[in-house]
């Protein structure tokens, strides 16, 4: 049962069809465009851990497109990050459900 109303409930959520498809860079730095982060400090930097979960949770959280998922994920920082993004359960149900190899890493 769903128990979200309002825009949490109608808002739209992409997922990729395969992780394959997340091809993103593992190094440098990464610039997020204004509509998947509003701050004012959208920089990350890929040797840092915090920075590399803080960018997964809002890519997830704010991508309205599949190619940004595409552009800015990683397949194997993913599988590798999951079980210790903070997610709406929501949002990390509808990525296991259609990646199940991920439901199964939040489980190791």
């Amino acid at each position: 049962m769903d128990t979200l109303s309002g825009y949490a409930a109608a808002r739209p959520h992409v997922v990729p069809d395969s992780l394959d498809e997340l091809t993103g860079p593992t190094t440098g730095e990464v610039w997020l465009p204004t509509r998947l982060d509003w701050s004012t400090a959208r920089s990350y930097r890929l040797d840092d851990r915090a920075d590399v979960q803080l960018l997964y949770e809002r890519v997830i959280r704010e991508a309205l497109r599949r190619d940004d998922l595409r552009e800015f994920l990683n397949r194997d920082l993913l599988i590798s990050l999951w079980p210790t993004l903070f997610l709406p359960i929501r949002i990390r149900a509808l990525w296991e459900r259609r990646l199940p190899q991920l439901a199964r890493t939040a489980t190791v």
